[in-house]
């Protein structure tokens, strides 16, 4: 392994000299988060404007090696337990294990194997004796939780003491095709959202930055507003909603159009956002 520090502006998927697993320390989750990539063709569904993976390319995960994915990260959790990486390579105030993240290089749902991901995770996590603290998150845009197999793989998500992050960085079609590249009816994102607050915790993950200089505008945030707004009003409620900016540089083409917001900026929206009945983590 290499001796660079780990900071939470790199998030090299390549930091521990692994295939699938690798760890970042992450603002969002306050302090190491184990890393699982299941999308090493750097292929995804969606291509959102802010998108740190270089190359990437549209499609699903690939053919996963289980025994590999297996091996690394029963080595790599013991290693964090039981070893000197902390001591080594991570800043002395956040040494110490927030989660295991299915994350990565795009969409972990679009994997073939991600109900046998899930079991697998439960397995090392109960071999290696990880704290029941430690939470098991799943990172996604939410796209494909339609999908039977994948609604199982939430429900035993949330015996691992599971959250998803729901992607959420706007809410009309028109935002998310520009922010996300992609053609989506606000219903069918309610539709997919709703199914994964039925089967596991669920927060939104919602990424607000400024493009060409101008922060999301007023009707940006009117439109994100009605949306959870509508969700309370039936009932259905959310844990709370991850607001961050950028940290990192985009590797997209729009990358020079992108700035980040102000702490501010981002407090501003989020006590909108509170004032409509949930919780809000900034992450500036």
């Amino acid at each position: 392994m290499t001796e660079k520090e780990l900071s939470v502006t790199d998030h090299d998927r390549g930091s521990a000299d692994l295939r699938y697993v690798y760890p970042v320390v992450s603002r969002r989750a306050g302090g190491v988060s184990v890393g699982i990539n299941l999308n090493t063709n750097n292929a995804c569904n969606w291509r959102c404007i802010y998108c740190q993976v270089p190359g990437l390319t549209r499609g699903a995960a690939p053919a996963l090696d289980l025994a590999v994915l297996e091996n690394e990260l029963r080595t790599f959790l013991k290693e964090l337990l039981h070893g000197d990486f902390m001591q080594k390579r991570v800043p002395e105030d956040a040494r110490h294990i927030n989660d295991i993240a299915l994350s990565g290089n795009g969409e972990p749902t679009s994997s073939a194997e991600f109900v046998r991901v899930i079991l697998l995770i439960a397995r090392i996590r109960a071999e290696v004796a990880l704290p029941k603290t430690v939470k098991t998150v799943l990172i996604t845009n939410g796209s494909l939780l339609y999908r039977d197999e994948v609604q199982q793989g939430l429900r035993d998500l949330a015996r691992l003491n599971g959250e998803v992050w729901f992607k959420l960085d706007r809410a009309s079609e028109a935002g998310m095709k520009l922010v996300n590249d992609i053609h989506m009816n606000m219903n069918k994102v309610r539709d997919n959202l709703l199914a994964a607050i039925a089967c596991c915790p669920t927060w939104l993950q919602t990424c607000w930055f400024a493009l060409d200089g101008e922060p999301p505008s007023l009707q940006d945030e009117d439109d994100y507003l009605e949306f959870i707004s509508a969700l309370l009003r039936d009932g259905h409620k959310p844990k709370g909603v991850l607001l961050y900016t950028l940290a990192r540089p985009s590797l997209q083409a729009e990358a020079p159009r992108l700035s980040a917001l102000t702490a501010v900026q981002l407090q501003a929206f989020a006590k909108r956002i509170a004032s409509a009945g949930l919780t809000v983590k900034i992450s500036p």
